[in-house]
């Protein structure tokens, strides 16, 4: 049986909480629209889950969630909403955070880490529930695309190839190392297990694959995938 896409999210502010899409367009950068805004300080550092020369950590990102609408990305908290450039939202967060900050849309610096789409296996996720004896939520992965297979890590298998997916075709880059992020309840997934640390033992810290988009193009849920 074929594979197919399970489940595609997106996350519009990078770092916040994501939505669920039953279909997306995918261009050159990626899922329209994904990690379009990102929560930078007066340094130019991101607001993420962990510090280094490109990221600032700030945990409280995880307490928002963002949502594209017809009216721009709204980002909630329960109770609250605002609008992504809004200056009530950099005041917001700047509270949030104890420092001042903005939302801002991707300009010179690329918001993604180090690729364009990234991926992962049911199989791959069953895999981590059977022999790590954890609960693996791929929103704990921040991953866009879920696609269905009974065979673990199928789409390491596919590093240097090309995919399909709908209207799109995919190059499969590289695997993609986990750092403490996914240990941090976020996107509404509350681990109740450490899984950074046997991965890390297991699988040199690898899970999931990162993907460059070769053809633009349209994908849904229940898509079949085929390497070309």
């Amino acid at each position: 049986m074929p594979s197919r896409v399970v489940s595609l999210r997106r996350y519009p502010v990078k770092s916040m909480g994501g939505e669920d899409l039953d279909r997306v367009d995918l261009d050159q950068r990626g899922l329209v629209g994904d990690r379009w805004f990102a929560v930078e300080d007066e340094d130019g550092r991101l607001a993420s889950g962990k510090n280094s020369r490109r990221f600032r950590r700030h945990d409280g990102i995880f307490d928002y969630r963002a949502a594209t609408t017809a009216d721009g990305v709204v980002v909630s908290r329960p109770g609250q909403q605002w609008i992504a450039g809004e200056q009530e939202l950099d005041a917001e967060l700047s509270s949030a955070f104890g420092q001042a900050v903005r939302v801002l849309p991707e300009l010179e610096v690329p918001h993604q880490d180090a690729g364009a789409v990234s991926l992962i296996s049911t199989g791959t996720l069953r895999w981590c529930a059977e022999h790590l004896g954890v609960d693996a939520d791929p929103r704990r992965l921040r991953v866009n695309i879920v696609i269905s297979s009974d065979e673990p890590f199928i789409e390491e298998s596919w590093i240097g190839q090309t995919v399909t997916i709908g209207d799109c075709a995919l190059r499969v880059a590289s695997r993609i190392p986990r750092c403490r992020m996914i240990d941090i309840a976020q996107d509404g997934a509350v681990p109740r297990h450490r899984l950074l640390k046997p991965i890390t033992e297991q699988r040199e810290a690898n899970l999931a694959v990162y993907a460059d988009v070769a053809t633009p193009g349209r994908v849904s849920v229940g898509d079949t995938i085929a390497v070309i």
